[in-house]
Formats: C-alpha cells, structure tokens, sequence
C-alpha cells in the first residue's frame, strides 16, 4: 500500500513537471510571436457592392451594369466593401512563434472601421521562418462611416481599391493569444502593424 502510495505521488510529479514545462514552452512560443515582424504583404479579393474590382485600374474600366450597380447602392445608402488583408509573419528567433487566436481592430486613414478574431492556430518556424495570416472582412462602409459625406465615402471605397488618387492609410492593432491548460493567455499590449496601399 505504501508502495502504491508513493507510485501515485511520484506520477503527479511527473505530470506537473511536464505541465509546467509545456505551460512554459507555449508561453515563450507567445512572447516568440510577439517578437516577429509584421506586414501587410497585399489585399485581395476586393468587391464594392457585389463588383469585383481587384483588376480595375481605373473607373472607366467598369461596365455599365458594374457602374449601375455601385450607384444604386450608393442611392440606396448600403454599400458594402469586402476584402481579404494578407498579414505576412516574418520570426527571426532561434525558436518557433506561435498563436491560437488573434484579435485585430482595423483603421483605415485614422478611422476605426471594424474588429474581429482570427481563431485558428498559426506557427511560424524559427530562424527566418514565413507564415501567410489571412483575414476576412466584410463592412457596410455607410455604417463604418457614418459620420462622413457620400463623396467621401466612395472615395475611400475606391481608394482601397486601387482606383482613387491618394493611397489609404491601413492601420492593424493586434493583440496574439495562446491556450495553455484550457485557458488563454493574452500578449501584453497589442501589436501594430501600418501600410500605405
């Protein structure tokens, strides 16, 4: 019975080393994520009002019924802009990066247009390792902006897309976090990361 008793002892030992050890090892992998460089490498996939617009260079390369389209969502004060943010992770650590969830507030020319979560796990290999952090957004800019003007709101809509005369300021806060145990551990503060596109 001793013998036993000392078995069970000894086990819960074992296991609270390598518990700790790996509490441990996510945490520096956090700090690690912390540690690396961030880009806005592209944006793709954008669409204003249902139109594809990643390839028009200028308005004049709309077709009338993309042009229609567009207006009649301006007159109907619903103009929806999506798009996919390519976030590049660059680790120049001796150890890997990594993060399970990513919180992100996105400003666009000093104005905070939208919020989310990237909830899936990403690890960036060590030494120069390259990660891709996609992120999908969809936003009403009406609602994003509301306190602005129509002209300037289809500006900015065009701007984003390439097609106005002034690039847009995007601006990414980002606050990384890992799970350990069951619960998440958030990096202090938040990182930024800021593009002229």
């Amino acid at each position: 019975m001793k013998t036993l008793s000392i078995n069970i002892i000894l086990l819960i030992s074992i296991i609270a080393v390598f518990s700790s050890c790996g509490i441990i090892d996510q945490s520096r992998a956090m700090r690690n994520f912390g540690k690396c460089s961030f880009w806005l490498r592209d944006v793709q996939d954008i669409t204003l009002a249902g139109v594809d617009m990643q390839y028009v260079d200028q308005f004049s390369d709309l077709s009338f019924p993309e042009t229609a389209r567009i207006t009649a969502a301006v007159l109907s004060g619903d103009l929806p802009l999506s798009f996919i943010l390519n976030v590049e992770v660059y680790n120049p650590n001796p150890e890997k990066a990594i993060m399970n969830e990513f919180k992100w507030i996105l400003f666009i020319d000093d104005i905070e247009i939208t919020n989310g979560i990237v909830d899936r796990r990403v690890e960036v290999s060590p030494n120069g390792g390259i990660a891709l952090l996609p992120i999908s957004l969809s936003i009403d800019l009406f609602d994003a902006l509301s306190a602005e003007n129509a002209d300037a709101i289809i500006n900015f809509g065009f701007n984003l897309a390439g097609l106005g005369g002034d690039p847009s300021r995007i601006k990414l806060k980002a606050k990384p976090s890992v799970y350990v145990s069951g619960k998440r551990i958030n990096y202090l503060g938040y990182i930024t990361i800021e593009e002229e596109i």
